[in-house]
C-alpha cells in the first residue's frame, strides 16, 4: 500500500485496500470487483455530521470594502478578520444598523 501523508481511520483504510485490490485484478485481466452504491454506503461518510452547527456559528458572506479600510485592518497582521468582526460588533453596541 502506498504511503499516506495523513492517518486514515479503519474504514478508509479498508476502502483504500479494496480499491487497490480492484486495480490489481484489472491489471491481471480479471473482472475487478464493482463497488455498488450499497458497498459505498457502508463506508463512513466524510465531513461534518449533519446537525452539528452551533446556533451562533459564523456565516461566510461576500462583502466589498474600501481599499483603505482593508489595508488598515490587514496591516494589523494575522487575525485581522476577527478584529474587523469585533470592530463591527462594537459599532453595533453604539449605533443602530438602520
Amino acid at each position: 500500500m502506498p504511503k499516506v501523508a495523513k492517518k486514515m481511520d479503519a474504514e478508509m483504510t479498508a476502502f483504500a485496500a479494496d480499491v487497490l485490490e480492484s486495480i490489481k485484478q484489472a491489471k491481471r485481466g480479471e473482472a475487478a470487483r464493482t463497488h455498488t452504491p450499497a458497498d459505498i454506503a457502508q463506508y463512513k461518510t466524510r465531513g461534518r455530521p449533519v446537525g452539528t452547527l452551533k446556533d451562533d456559528s459564523k456565516q461566510a458572506v461576500t462583502v466589498r470594502y474600501s481599499p483603505d479600510v482593508l489595508s488598515a485592518f490587514r496591516a494589523t497582521g494575522a487575525g485581522w478578520q476577527a478584529r474587523m468582526n469585533d470592530a463591527l460588533r462594537d459599532w453595533l453596541n453604539t449605533h443602530s444598523p438602520v
